[in-house]
């Protein structure tokens, strides 16, 4: 389309929450406000949220279900969201969660006259399980989930995994597989910066990190980390172990973590919301450890490729989509014998990890400038698909009261 586009981005998390989407959201519109026209992004309500983006942002109200599901609750229905939202008269509606945004989103797009794109970014069916006990909840949920998916114009999904997971809890319609990105640029920290962090986290120099970054779910793979860990030392291989980030589970994963032998060696960091302290995590670590089934080609996988840090995934997975074992990821079976297998082959090898790295930087690193572009070429496919449809629908329509006219004519 010509001119500047107005995008409307909607996710029921975003900063100060921290996971992968919210970082994917914040990405978006600070590249579109900057690039290619202009952003606002409707979220729930935050406490003490600071909203000092160069864009606008919408909050509409919620309620606290922190404890459930890690998350506040979006109540998304109120007229004054949709009218303040319609007031920036979105060109394109780009929801990134297809529960409560997707609802939205759908309201918005009679207001609006606008087009409306999903990206489906993680195993929401796994989600669903999570926080429903019962099966006849969880299929209800899952129904109102597919809903808002084939009501939308357009589905997109981070990678192929992805939209086979849709496919495998009933969505039967077209998908595009649109990446994302990453906003660290090629290459470490500053080694001041890492320097420092070491001295925080009381790490020497000498020290052999490993590193997690993400929500602290047990679906991430934690306990095959855990548990591989300790079968690494038990063959008498010495290492650190850092876990960044926070979540649902964090409380009952230091519990057990402190009940195994490793305890000394595993530190707790919590979450980490400055980049560049982030960026410096990624940069001491020699192994970024994500043996998870559920994630669907993770940021957290891109940001340490960007830094060189070789991840290790689990063979198959969605994580490990584009990943070549022993080229540029250690790629291993769904089990704590497999993590050890792959931590004590870098151990015993120090060039292999920064080997991988070099590789993984080179061929799997995509930056948001990049990602963003794509996008915006879709977008424009999606709202010229769309405007022709209402021509069509509106053409329909016309003939139909004409041929009811004529017929009553006569």
């Amino acid at each position: 389309m010509d001119g500047k586009l107005s995008v409307c981005l909607l996710n029921d998390s975003f900063p100060p929450v921290l996971d992968g989407v919210a970082n994917t959201v914040l990405n978006y519109a600070m590249l579109i406000q900057k690039n290619h026209g202009a952003a606002v992004v409707g979220t729930p309500s935050y406490p003490g949220a600071q909203d000092d983006f160069p864009f606008p942002v919408v909050r509409y109200p919620s309620i606290d279900m922190t404890k459930v599901f890690g998350y506040r609750a979006g109540l998304p229905f109120a007229p004054a969201t949709i009218q303040k939202l319609a007031s920036y008269r979105p060109d394109i509606i780009h929801a990134h969660c297809p529960m409560i945004s997707t609802l939205l989103a759908r309201s918005l797009r009679t207001a609006a006259k606008a087009p409306v794109v999903l990206t489906y970014h993680t195993k929401f069916d796994v989600d669903i399980a999570q926080v429903f006990d019962s099966e006849l909840l969880q299929s209800a949920a899952i129904r109102m989930m597919l809903g808002n998916v084939n009501a939308c114009d357009e589905v997109w999904t981070v990678c192929r995994g992805s939209g086979e997971n849709l496919r495998k809890i009933g969505y039967k319609g077209e998908y595009v597989v649109m990446t994302n990105g990453v906003d660290f640029p090629r290459g470490k920290a500053p080694k001041e910066a890492v320097g420092a962090l070491r001295k925080k986290l009381g790490l020497s120099e000498s020290d052999r990190v490993f590193l997690f970054v993400g929500r602290m779910r047990w679906y991430k793979g934690i306990r095959i980390i855990l548990d591989g860990l300790t079968r690494a030392a038990r063959d008498g291989y010495d290492f650190k172990m850092v876990f960044v980030g926070e979540g649902v589970d964090f409380e009952e994963i230091k519990s057990y973590a402190a009940s195994l032998p490793i305890a000394s060696r595993c530190i707790f960091a919590g979450p980490e919301r400055d980049r560049e302290t982030l960026r410096a995590y990624y940069s001491l670590a020699e192994l970024f450890l994500l043996p998870s089934t559920f994630d669907n080609r993770p940021i957290v996988v891109l940001e340490a490729a960007a830094c060189g840090l070789p991840s290790v995934l689990v063979r198959g997975s969605s994580a490990a989509e584009g990943m070549t074992d022993g080229q540029n990821a250690l790629l291993i079976d769904e089990n704590a014998d497999s993590l050890a297998r792959a931590v004590t082959t870098a151990l015993k090898d120090p060039a292999l990890a920064p080997r991988l790295g070099q590789n993984a930087m080179r061929e799997v690193y995509v930056s948001w400038e990049d990602a963003v572009v794509a996008a915006v070429r879709r977008y424009d496919i999606v709202i010229e698909n769309y405007r022709r449809k209402q021509e069509e629908l509106r053409l329909h329509r016309r003939s139909f009261h004409m041929r009811l006219r004529k017929s009553k004519h006569y």
